[in-house]
């Protein structure tokens, strides 16, 4: 099963049959060689040394007298050696022929019309040499349609039509005269290109006996090649996992300096494994950390493609066929997909639309598209990868002289991503860093029907980030945990980079990389929070945790403190379905870290209202929200849109204020009876940086369930 570029798999999924005698594709490949041996001797007779048309045999050039004789001594080999990509190409042709009644004897007897589809550009050529060679009869002279060349057709000629789908005439509108002139005549016609329905001439499709589609090279096809190659069949398989990841270039690269049939398959294992690297290389997905609901889906696909591979899952039955992965540059998204690739032991096909858009005409952009799904297809089952999807335009969002340009890139894109039943086995992933500027018709059912959004590696996940980079052998015994503290808020490109230039550091000193070499990168110059800062920001981060215990409210994932200040990641229900009761507790914990400030410090910073996303920005906007949008304050059922004015309406303000200072008083009674609570949590949170779910836990209660995440969080800057 060569992939494309190669011997790429055709739509229809049916194998060829190894044990068959495979007749045709064995006449094939004896007339390619009796071709080559021609060649050979007509090469031999006009340069019998094999020297330049302008090189002159000096006969005093003693060594080459020395290399003449011992060629002359030498027996003549008996075997011609077929090119191996046209080898190949002979062996799914002629499967293919095989594969319609009757279609052998017509080609060579009547006027039978027939499109071969390529799937792919680098097809096209091979198999236009093999079937001028091999497809008619010795005597027929064979006229190239798409040259204009069809006034000089007779009934001994034989047409080929061949586009490779580049270019303005690449299209069905084109050809249809020479085509008109070929059929009055009744000659064979044979079209051949990458996408024959959209690429020949309407009247060649439509007049069209056979349809044909190439298949894949199993493991007799492609010793039926090694043999064309080097004389005999090998006695060994190649590894079946890299056999329909062979492109046809890979053919001559490997059997160019073999001589033996199983060394030819060695040579095409080495190759082929090279490209593969994701496959013996680099982590699986079980081994990576940050990716959070992104790294369920991926496992439970990369099962599902393994039942697939074995027979145990119909494609019919797949759920995990598409996805799209969101999230901000540097959080793995590329990472992802060689990660779910190697978990589910399958192929990674990647691209992007930057590549497809590297063409100089549409018709290259859209062949580039129609290659990658062709050559997903090929290799399936796989990963079908696709970078940069917001470069493919919104319909809705173009405007000017491009709308037909990008229209028809997004339309063909929508069809090849639809056709799920055509693609079995090819699981896409696209990722983006702006969903919001892709057109919505690629995120419906049965295209890239799952969004995920991948964001920023919490502490923990940093943590297991760092040790990967570093590896094992290096820092064995050192704590992670101050790295991704002073780390937090960085992805995992950043923490990458930074254990790279830590390593060139130590490595330009003669010397082991340390801790203090990674912080130095992580901090470029920034200080670490000053002790009395730092205590400041652990009582803060303190007071919410003990508070929203005491109340109930969501679930703390862990607290931690960090170079700019500190952060409590909480998980929450605030939808819908949140009660005026709710919102309170709400905005009592938001106001427990300044209220933990002021009884443990004897005053609050301004550190709980700097910013937009501050604890008294948001408990502020819960209060407005209650009175003028939620219809449960002192104006009763009623929904004002909030605006900088709006607060000002007679009444509101005060209430507002009312309702944080009830807050404000609830969360200091809390905090004064659970005193010791707080400051035990204080001084574990000072002292490690970090206190995770359990810890929090095991100091405090158990906490309830929760839906989403909400980080309340101190700026160490102005505290």
């Amino acid at each position: 099963m060569l992939a494309p570029s190669s011997l790429l798999s055709s739509t229809d999924p049916r194998p060829h049959d190894g044990a068959s005698s495979d007749q045709l594709a064995r006449a094939f490949l004896q007339q390619l060689a009796q071709d080559e041996r021609k060649r050979l001797k007509a090469d031999q007779r006009s340069n019998p040394f094999g020297f330049e048309d302008d090189a002159v045999l000096d006969e005093n050039d003693a060594i080459e007298q020395i290399v003449i004789r011992d060629e002359e001594n030498r027996p003549e080999a008996t075997h011609v050696p077929v090119p191996a990509d046209l080898a190949a190409v002979a062996v799914i042709l002629a499967r293919a022929i095989e594969a319609e009644p009757g279609l052998v004897r017509r080609l060579r007897r009547e006027a039978p019309v027939v499109t071969l589809a390529t799937h792919v550009i680098d097809l096209v050529e091979p198999v236009r040499i093999v079937a001028e060679k091999c497809l008619f009869r010795p005597d027929t002279k064979v006229v190239e349609l798409s040259s204009g060349r069809a006034r000089d057709l007779t009934r001994r000629n034989a047409a080929l039509f061949v586009c490779d789908g580049v270019g303005r005439d690449a299209r069905p509108e084109k050809g249809n005269d020479v085509i008109g002139t070929a059929l009055h005549v009744r000659v064979p016609i044979v079209g051949i290109a990458p996408d024959p329905k959209r690429q020949l001439p309407r009247d060649l499709m439509r007049s069209s006996e056979h349809r044909i589609a190439l298949p894949c090279l199993d493991q007799a096809g492609l010793a039926l090649v090694v043999e064309a190659v080097v004389g005999s069949r090998p006695s060994k398989n190649i590894d079946p996992n890299l056999l329909r990841m062979i492109d046809i270039a890979d053919l001559p690269v490997a059997f160019r300096r073999t001589a033996t049939p199983d060394g030819c398959i060695a040579a095409l294992e080495r190759i082929v494994a090279a490209k593969a690297d994701y496959l013996v290389e680099g982590p699986a997905l079980e081994e990576l950390d940050g990716y959070g609901e992104a790294k369920e889906w991926g496992l439970a696909a990369a099962a599902d493609l393994q039942a697939y591979r074995v027979g145990r899952l119909r494609w019919a039955e797949f759920d995990h066929r598409g996805l799209l992965l969101s999230g901000p540059p540097g959080v793995g998204k590329t990472s992802f997909a060689r990660a779910l690739a190697k978990s589910a032991r399958v192929p990674l096909v990647a691209t992007s639309v930057a590549e497809w858009n590297a063409a100089d005409y549409l018709s290259g952009t859209l062949q580039a598209i129609r290659k990658v799904f062709a050559q997903a297809r090929a290799q399936a089952p796989c990963i079908l990868f696709i970078d940069e999807l917001d470069g493919i335009s919104d319909r809705g969002q173009i405007r000017g002289e491009y709308v037909q340009y990008w229209t028809q890139i997004v339309n063909l894109f929508l069809e090849l991503l639809a056709g799920v039943e055509e693609r079995p086995g090819v699981v896409v992933v696209a990722a983006t860093n702006h969903p919001e500027k892709i057109d919505p018709a690629v995120k419906r059912a049965g295209r890239l029907d799952r969004e995920i959004a991948v964001g920023k590696p919490d502490t923990s996940a940093l943590v297991q980030i760092f040790r990967h980079h570093l590896g094992r052998e290096v820092l064995p015994d050192a704590p992670m945990l101050p790295l991704a503290l002073a780390a937090r808020g960085m992805t995992g490109a950043d923490v990458e980079a930074f254990v790279r230039r830590a390593k060139g550091t130590a490595r330009r000193h003669g010397r082991a990389v340390t801790s203090d070499d990674v912080l130095a990168e992580i901090r470029q110059g920034r200080r670490p929070l000053p002790p009395t800062v730092r205590r400041r920001v652990a009582v803060h981060e303190a007071g919410h945790a003990v508070v929203s215990h005491a109340l109930g409210f969501g679930m703390l994932m862990d607290v931690s403190l960090h170079d700019n200040g500190g952060q409590a990641c909480l998980q929450l229900a605030m939808e819908g379905a949140a009660t005026l009761h709710e919102l309170e507790t709400a905005m009592a914990s938001l106001l427990a870290g300044r209220i933990a400030e002021e009884i443990e410090l004897g005053a609050g910073s301004i550190g709980a209202g700097f910013g937009a996303n501050s604890d008294l920005a948001m408990a502020t906007a819960i209060a407005r929200d209650i009175e003028l949008t939620f219809g449960l304050g002192q104006l009763g059922n009623v929904h004002l849109e909030a605006a900088a004015d709006t607060v000002l309406i007679a009444g509101v303000l005060p209430a507002v204020v009312e309702r944080l200072r009830h807050a404000s008083e609830r969360a200091r009674r809390i905090l004064t009876e659970r005193r010791p609570a707080l400051q035990a949590l204080t001084g574990m949170l000072e002292e490690s940086g970090y206190l995770s779910r359990d810890e929090i836990d095991l100091a405090l209660k158990p906490e309830t369930d929760c839906e989403s995440d909400v980080c309340s969080t101190t700026a160490a800057g102005v505290l």
